[in-house]
């Protein structure tokens, strides 16, 4: 049996965005998952496609749960890179902090130079129409690609973090 989305998509957009909205609290946040929620069930035919639907933005919200610690950390690191330190009494503190706001800047410079544009961007409060103008994608593009971006970013930082431990 075929499904047809574009009929789907036109009677329960609107109800996947609220539902997401109450999972993620952030409208543009909403829209962008739920655009993604239609694009991953495209080729999908099942008995009930509205439950489908919800069944994968369940999955996405959940999804997005886990990386609300992801952004905490790469708003970290981005706030590590660019405020100035503080002097520390302890000299093994200053080390430490320098060594890591280091980290932070090579993690950035590792990432695509569209990834890094995208999080700059971003962190510097633009919103995502603004992004999207500024860089060229897609304004629906622009969640999925902050997302992509803040996980490649935190495995990057976290890969420094990890040779730094190994060396001891």
């Amino acid at each position: 049996m075929s499904v047809d989305w574009a009929e789907v998509y036109r009677t329960t957009y609107r109800d996947v965005v609220r539902y997401l909205y109450r999972k993620v609290w952030d409208e543009d946040r909403a829209q962008d998952l739920a655009q993604e929620v239609f694009v991953r069930v495209l080729d999908d035919a099942p008995d009930n496609p509205r439950a489908w639907l919800f069944t994968v933005a369940a999955n996405l919200a959940r999804d997005e749960a886990r990386t609300v610690i992801r952004r905490k950390k790469h708003l970290t690191l981005i706030k590590a890179e660019t405020e100035e330190a503080a002097p520390a009494s302890d000299p093994i503190e200053t080390l430490d902090l320098e060594a890591k706001r280091n980290d932070a800047r090579r993690a950035l410079d590792e990432l695509s130079e569209r990834d890094r544009e995208v999080l700059l961007l971003w962190d510097a409060g633009l919103s995502y129409t603004e992004i999207a103008e500024r860089t060229g994608l897609a304004a629906g593009a622009i969640g999925t690609t902050l997302s992509r971006a803040r996980r490649r970013l935190v495995e990057a930082f976290d890969a420094l973090e990890e040779k730094h431990v190994a060396r001891g």
